[in-house]
């Protein structure tokens, strides 16, 4: 079952907080009074004192005992100061001063705190630093508030940083009160069953909520089951150091429930300190909370166990039933366990409705475990070697002496690689190296460069998991065991004695360059070990600590300070996180996002944007909204002048429905290639969208107008029946017809109303976008004898894009619009487009208290963006190199800033980058106003337009605000500076108030921007011909369309501009002909042998004049490009990618009273040169493509302007895409498909449909006997091809695609696109 989870960091922490604490807290009025000031001496401890007088005991605040506060006898980090509050208490802000009357204070410190005085934690403030400020001099008084209270007994302060004319010196005071706390210890047998007889009260409240703190030192147990009816459960698992919240629904017992779903939350769980729980149930959702973070699950109703039979803690085995998911019962410590507000545990300690299964008490025992954490490139722990191993027997009667090395110890880290130990061997027999490598353990023996031994085992040990390895050398066999598992165990025999020598370096080796002990050839462990064992003696780290035992550097003892970076985890839209000690990363690959954490979308957020980075018709991936939360989607972009957006379903053809006793209506379901988040985003962003609805219909009522109830209807967005009909308005209650007036019956508003026995229809256009798009389609009047219907619902489509042309235009510096907060507080981008002609300006800015956010235009080449979280103000700049950006061109700007780094890119400028800082502040808090195009000061303005603002994926009203705010204007003109570049061959740019259009006029070529190829195949009798006519004519004669399209030639040329590209397997081939009324010509042909000639005749008494290109074999069937230009006597001739060639006219330059340009068969054939006369008998059978003479394109015109263009069309043409040498768009994502319409022909016939209910024989025998007739066909043609494969091309090869947005290119459907064309319909008879 699909069960849909959210996170929620922030939503709940204040309930997470007030569970944690209320019951601890009740009655109290303020939890802030002073805690050290009254304890006695003993109850300080430090790690050393400079004398008697500088002890611990006297680093109370505001004291001058003893010499006025503690100081250690050196100053280094390796120094504390220690207090016992006696009990566990609730700390809520801790204050420190500097030494009386000294030098001496504290600048900066850790916090660490403990329950036993052993496994310390360290406090961390929000954003996980670590580090408190401390004193400035010795006298004031510097107070924290904790931003979460702390429940422990034992406190201790790390020094860090000193006054550096001074040494340590420390005064101390703490703030809290007592705290209440009722304790169960599980050994893993017990456990405490809570039983509800005959079953529990319900709560008023209409949730129950369920809280408690746990502690453990083993990384698996149950910790709660719930028990509902009907075979419902709920069960708290601790799994390899994190918590599952199970919900079921089936027997407890069975493997495969009926429903169960997992959520995972918390990590690192294991390290014996308390963590809050609470599990709130709220209807139809639970919220899950693990310290800080929470997580909303929404449940089926029949999932969550809302009437509960017992509840057990510490195990299921209660029950006395084996349970499926249990692993183990839990082995720790519960503290404050709260169902609804009752104390679980001071229940079982009367033994009121709680029984006690097992062995349960109300102390937490817990075991003494002194981890060790190696931390930097300089941690390195040294122990010395067993040198005593001449004993005779050992505790277990195993002679001593035949165990060279026996050392074990326990690891945890998120390193693959990493050194664990390594020693010297006796008698000089080498080094003997135990490291982890590609997250395996791996024993090397090295002497003189060489290895002579090298064992490995393991797999995954960089899981953050405690990993064991023990490290045996007995007799000549040596022994390599992971996690005491046999299957684990790696076995070398070496040659020679291995007996460890004097020294075991644990972790790393000195760094001094003078050490000849141990040189590090591997990578620095970085984690933490514990239980650390010599040949059977465990190691006292505590006495290591204390210098008593060896020496180490860097090292923090009595605390493991691994932090999972991946819980929870940063990286977003699916992004998959790893991590090693120090950092985390995102993997984004297969996500649609880039970046650091996954947060910023590769894709464009509109149709419109693609079709402005010069793509064409295709598929292409949308994500509407950026870097929020909505998926991409692959969708199709018709890219016309309007850039149509279009959305499929899965039937957009003409379903007919017939008559059928027992079915009354008839449901159909669309299930479009989008999902709903996305369909609403994509209509909301639109600026029109429309669905085509059409009914056929033969007695069969539709709306049953004017008064009746209404037979069918439709469901679109809003889940509303809507009972109006294409071309209608909504509640009308009508359809086009009744809306227009032209209905067949004026007593009827739809046409099928009029219940005739002759097929009518009802048809048009949904516009509202409120309503679209339709989901449902409820068809009524079938049931009658005769009755007959068909629908037809299209695919939904929608232009525009009102988010990409939305601007402002600031023209004074002191202007700017404002806007609520941006919240972005661990990722924030920041996207817009400008142009300027000022050299400086604010684009954007918001504050905080301390933090900012601003983007601004620093110089004309150079963009800034400036940020502080609380690290300091940081800047990523962008140069760009000396090019201006105050060029009064768009520019696009890029700035994001998440937890990891910031980035900026400009344009296609290298961009910038700049890493936060390690364990800083992440959290972004702005609290002012936004303010756009300046700043609150109204100081360095911007002065410009700025378009398309989008902060988080989110986009900015600009128009709007602008509309209501001096010194700025709604909209920006001038889009041709930036984008007409997009308006290719010869296409001119013309402004729109929102974007800007291609005049293709004076363009051979169509398309949004003259760029489609305007191609038509000719058979042997077409023609073209193209009549010049006096501008004079023009005016009276033609439209003003189509002056827009050709413009006129004088009579007289002096030169000629001829472009076209043809294909063609025909030789010798007329290809154009250029007329004169004075008997002049100029003719393009192929001769004979393939060659092109370019024939003039200028001159009535003399002869032509024939100019022959080198190029040969051009009636290849190949497709080729062909310019030739003319100025006076020079005529130049290029093919394709050959060189130009140049020749010399010897007759007169002028070309008189020019007449007509022909393409193809010339049929006014009486005046035409004898060699031209016969060439032109001939015809022309091939391709020709995108003609162009001087200023006009007569085969366009002829194609999409035959109406109102002075052209002349003879035989067979169509427009074809023979032209196209290459796929019409490399762009989309996906083979480009256009759409075809789909729509049967409806009249006083039956309509063309996909039959329901007809008869399925019939249609089989139908198909049986086309793809008979398609397979004959396609033999005798592949005979035909085969026979003539000598000397036949084809027109048009195979690897040329037809153009996309051509009517005769049907839609079909990619099996790996993401659509759903090819699923079936979903309909339902009632």
């Amino acid at each position: 079952m699909d069960l849909w989870t959210r996170r929620n960091h922030g939503m709940f922490l204040h309930l997470a907080v007030l569970l944690c604490c209320s019951y601890g807290s009740i009655g109290k009025d303020s939890c802030d009074s002073p805690l050290v000031s009254n304890l006695p001496q003993s109850s300080f401890r430090s790690s050393t004192q400079l004398s008697g007088s500088h002890g611990p005991g006297f680093a109370k605040v505001n004291r001058r005992d003893g010499a006025g506060g503690w100081a250690p006898v050196e100053s280094n980090r390796y120094q504390w100061l220690e207090v016992d509050l006696g009990e566990r208490t609730e700390i809520t802000a801790v204050a420190t001063q500097g030494r009386y009357g000294s030098s001496d204070w504290v600048s900066s410190f850790l916090l660490m705190f403990s329950d036993t005085g052993r496994n310390w934690r360290q406090y961390r403030q929000e954003d996980s630093i670590g580090v408190f400020a401390g004193n400035s001099n010795a006298d004031s008084v510097v107070q924290f508030k904790l931003q979460e209270p702390v429940f422990a007994r034992f406190m201790r302060l790390l020094p860090l940083d000193w006054n550096p004319n001074g040494r340590i010196g420390l005064r101390l005071e703490a703030y809290g009160c007592p705290y209440k706390s009722d304790v169960a210890s599980f050994d893993g047998s017990g456990c405490l069953l809570y039983s509800f007889s005959p079953k529990p009260t319900p709560n008023p409240a209409g949730k129950d909520i369920l809280s408690l703190k746990f502690k453990t030192q083993l990384n698996s147990g149950t910790l709660i089951h719930v028990e509902g009816r009907h075979d419902r459960s709920l069960t708290l698992e601790l799994h390899r150091g994190k918590l599952l919240l199970h919900l079921r629904k089936g027997k407890s017992a069975s493997p495969v429930p009926e429903s169960h779903t997992a959520v995972s939350l918390g990590s690192l769980l294991d390290d014996q300190h308390w963590h809050h729980v609470a599990v709130e149930r709220v209807s139809g959702h639970v919220n899950f909370t693990v310290d800080k973070h929470t997580e909303q699950i929404l449940v089926p109703a029949d999932v969550s166990p809302s009437e509960i039979n017992e509840i057990s803690f510490g195990g299921v085995h209660c029950h006395g039933t084996p349970r499926v998911l249990s692993r183990r019962n839990f082995h720790g410590c519960f503290e404050n366990l709260l169902w609804n507000n009752v104390n679980v545990i001071d229940l079982a300690k009367q033994h009121q409705q709680v029984s006690i299964m097992g062995n349960v008490t109300f102390t937490c025992a817990e075991p003494v475990s002194v981890p060790v954490t190696f931390a930097g490139a300089q941690s390195f722990l040294r122990l010395p070697g067993a040198t005593h191993q001449q004993r005779d027997v050992g505790g277990d009667g195993v002679a001593l002496g035949a165990i060279s090395v026996d050392i074990s110890l326990q690891f945890r880290t998120w390193n693959k690689a990493g050194l664990l130990l390594t020693f010297d061997l006796q008698q000089q027999a080498g080094s003997l190296w135990l490291f982890l490598s590609e997250a395996r353990v791996r024993v090397q023996i090295h002497k003189a460069g060489r290895i002579l031994v090298d064992i490995v085992t393991g797999f995954g040990l960089n899981d953050g998991q405690w990993h064991s390895v023990d490290l045996t050398a007995r007799r000549e066999r040596l022994t390599l065991t992971v996690d005491k598992d046999e299957s684990l165990t790696a076995h070398a025999s070496p040659s020679f004695p291995v007996a460890s020598g004097n020294d075991l370096f644990f972790g790393g080796c000195p760094g001094s360059d003078n050490n000849q002990e141990c040189r590090n050839p591997f990578n620095v462990f970085q984690g933490c070990m514990r239980h650390i064992q010599v040949h059977s003696d465990t190691v006292d780290l505590v006495k290591v600590q204390q210098m008593l035992i060896g020496n180490y550097s860097d090292l923090q003892i009595d605390i493991c300070g691994i932090v999972d970076r991946c819980s929870p985890s940063h990286c977003e839209h699916g992004g998959r996180c790893s991590q090693s000690w120090s950092t985390f990363h995102c993997n984004c690959s297969s996500t649609g996002y880039s970046g650091a954490t996954c947060h910023s979308s590769v894709y464009e957020q509109s149709c419109e944007a693609y079709k402005h980075k010069g793509n064409a018709s295709g598929l292409y991936h949308i994500d509407v909204d950026g870097s929020g939360p909505i998926k991409p989607q692959l969708i199709y972009c018709n890219m016309t002048d309007q850039t149509w957006l279009v959305i499929q379903h899965n039937n957009t053809e003409l379903t007919k429905l017939k008559a059928s006793s027992g079915i009354n209506r008839h449901l159909a379901y669309f299930n479009y290639s989008a999902d709903a988040e996305q369909l609403r985003a994509i209509i909301s962003q639109a600026e029109h969208c429309e669905q085509e609805l059409v009914y056929d219909c033969r007695k069969s009522r539709l709306l049953n107008t004017p008064d009746g109830s209404p037979f069918t209807w439709w469901v679109g967005r809003s889940d509303e029946p809507q009972t109006y009909w294409g071309g209608a308005v909504p509640g009308s209650q009508q359809c086009g017809c009744g809306l227009q007036g032209n209905c067949i019956d004026s007593d009827h508003y739809c046409n099928c109303d009029a219940d005739r026995k002759e097929w009518a229809t009802d048809s048009g256009l949904l516009t509202h976008k409120e309503n679209l798009p339709v989901r449902w389609v409820v068809v009524g009047d079938i049931q009658r004898p005769g009755s007959e219907a068909a629908y037809r619902v299209s695919p939904l489509r929608c232009h525009g894009d009102k988010n990409f042309w939305n601007a402002a235009f600031f023209n004074k510096e002191t202007s700017y619009l404002h806007f609520p907060t941006f919240h972005g507080e661990l990722s924030a981008d920041i996207s817009f487009l400008f142009k300027t002609t000022a050299p400086s300006g604010v684009f954007l800015e918001n504050l905080g208290i301390k933090d900012f956010i601003r983007v601004e235009l620093s110089s004309p080449t150079e963009v800034v963006f400036s940020f502080d979280v609380g690290n300091g103000p940081l800047d990523v700049r962008v140069e760009t190199g000396g090019v201006a950006l105050n060029d009064d061109r768009w520019h696009r700007v890029r700035a994001e800033r998440n937890v990891k780094e910031a980035s900026l890119r400009v344009d296609s400028f290298p961009g910038a980058t700049q890493k936060a800082p390690a364990d800083g502040h992440i959290h972004l808090q702005l609290n002012s106003q936004l303010f756009v195009g300046g700043t609150a000061s109204r100081m360095r303005g911007f002065l410009g337009c700025i378009r398309s603002l989008q902060l988080n994926g989110r986009t900015l009203d600009l128009e709007e605000r602008a509309k209501i705010t001096p010194g700025v204007k709604s909209g920006c003109p001038g889009h041709c500076s930036s984008y007409g570049e997009l308006c290719q061959n010869q296409g001119r740019c013309v402004e729109r108030y929102n974007g800007f259009s291609c005049d293709c006029g004076l363009s051979a070529y169509a398309g949004p921007f003259c760029q489609r190829e305007v191609s038509a195949s000719f058979k042997l009798g077409t023609s073209v011909q193209y009549t010049f006519k006096e501008p004079y004519e023009l005016n009276r004669n033609t439209s003003t369309q189509f002056q827009s399209s050709s413009i006129y030639s004088d009579l007289t040329l002096r030169g000629e501009n001829i472009s076209f590209s043809f294909r063609t397997t025909q030789s010798p081939a007329l290809l154009l002909y250029v007329s004169s009324y004075y008997r002049e010509y100029l003719a393009v042909l192929l001769n004979r042998n393939g060659y092109l000639d370019i024939k003039y005749k200028l001159e009535n008494n003399r002869d032509a004049e024939v100019f022959r290109t080198n190029v040969r074999n051009l009636a290849n069937g190949q497709l080729h490009r062909v310019s030739i230009r003319r100025l006076l006597e020079t005529v130049s001739v290029q093919i394709d990618q050959h060189g130009r060639e140049d020749f010399n006219l010897t007759s007169d330059a002028e070309f008189n009273a020019i007449k007509s340009v022909v393409l193809g068969k010339v049929h006014e054939s009486g005046d035409l040169d004898p060699e031209i006369a016969r060439l032109n008998s001939l015809g022309f059978s091939g391709c020709l493509s995108v003609v162009q003479f001087n200023s006009v394109a007569p085969l366009k015109a002829a194609l999409l302007y035959p109406d109102t263009s002075p052209v002349i069309v003879t035989g067979p043409l169509a427009e074809s895409t023979c032209g196209s040498s290459f796929p019409v768009n490399p762009y989309p994502a996906k083979t480009t498909h256009p759409l075809s319409d789909h729509s049967g022909t409806v009249g006083t016939g039956e309509p063309i449909v996909n039959a329901i209910k007809s008869d399925s024989a019939l249609i089989g025998g139908m198909i049986a006997v086309l793809i008979f007739v398609i397979l004959s066909a396609l033999a005798i043609m592949a005979r035909f091809l085969y026979r003539r494969k000598e000397t036949f091309h084809s027109q048009e090869p195979r690897d040329i695609k037809p153009e996309v947005d051509s009517p005769e290119y049907p839609f079909h459907s990619e099996p790996t696109s993401q659509n759903v064309l090819s699923e079936n319909q979903k309909e339902y008879f009632i």
